[in-house]
C-alpha cells in the first residue's frame, strides 16, 4: 500500500461543512443562545479558531521537520510521533474540527457543529482508517506501538 488514498479527503471534507455550515445558516437559522450570552462566547470563538488552526500549522510544521509528506494523498516515508503527534494521532483533523466548532461559536451558528461531527466522522472513515492501515503496512511493529500509546484524535 503506497499511498492510503488518491483523494485528498480531509481539506474536501471540512470546506465543504464549513461552506454548507454558512449557507445552512443564512437560509435556515438554528436557535442559538441569547444574544447576551452568544455575545460573551464570540471571544471562545475567536480562541477555539486560533487554537485550531495554530495545532494545524504546529504539526504540519513536525511534518516538515521529518521530512515527511503532509499531503493526504501521499505515502508517508517517516512515522511522526513527536510533537502534537505525541498527544493526536491526527493532529491536523483535530486541529480542523476544532477550528470547525470555533466558527460555530463565533458566528453563532449550530450548523458548524453539526457540520464539524459530520466532517470528522467522514474524515475517520475515508481518510484516517486507510492511512493507519498504510502506516502498518509501512512502520509495522513502530506504528502498532505507536497506535497503543495515542489516541486516534485525542
Amino acid at each position: 500500500m503506497d499511498k492510503p488514498s488518491s483523494i485528498p479527503w480531509p481539506p474536501l471534507l471540512y470546506l465543504t461543512a464549513i461552506i454548507a455550515a454558512y449557507f445552512l445558516g443564512t437560509i435556515y437559522p438554528l436557535p442559538w443562545l441569547p444574544a447576551s450570552v452568544s455575545e460573551s462566547l464570540f471571544a471562545l470563538g475567536i480562541v477555539l479558531i486560533v487554537g485550531g488552526f495554530t495545532l494545524d500549522i504546529y504539526a504540519i510544521r513536525a511534518l516538515m521537520k521529518h521530512k515527511t509528506t503532509v499531503m493526504p494523498t501521499k505515502g508517508a516515508d517517516k512515522l511522526v510521533s513527536s510533537g502534537p503527534f505525541a498527544l493526536s494521532r491526527n493532529p491536523i483533523y483535530l486541529g480542523n474540527t476544532i477550528l470547525t466548532f470555533g466558527l460555530g461559536i463565533a458566528f453563532a451558528n449550530p450548523w458548524f457543529f453539526i457540520a464539524a461531527i459530520a466532517a470528522a466522522l467522514a474524515t475517520n472513515y475515508l481518510q484516517i482508517i486507510p492511512e493507519e492501515k498504510h502506516l502498518e503496512y509501512r512502520f509495522g511493529k513502530q506504528w502498532r506501538t505507536y497506535s497503543k500509546k495515542v489516541r486516534r484524535w485525542i
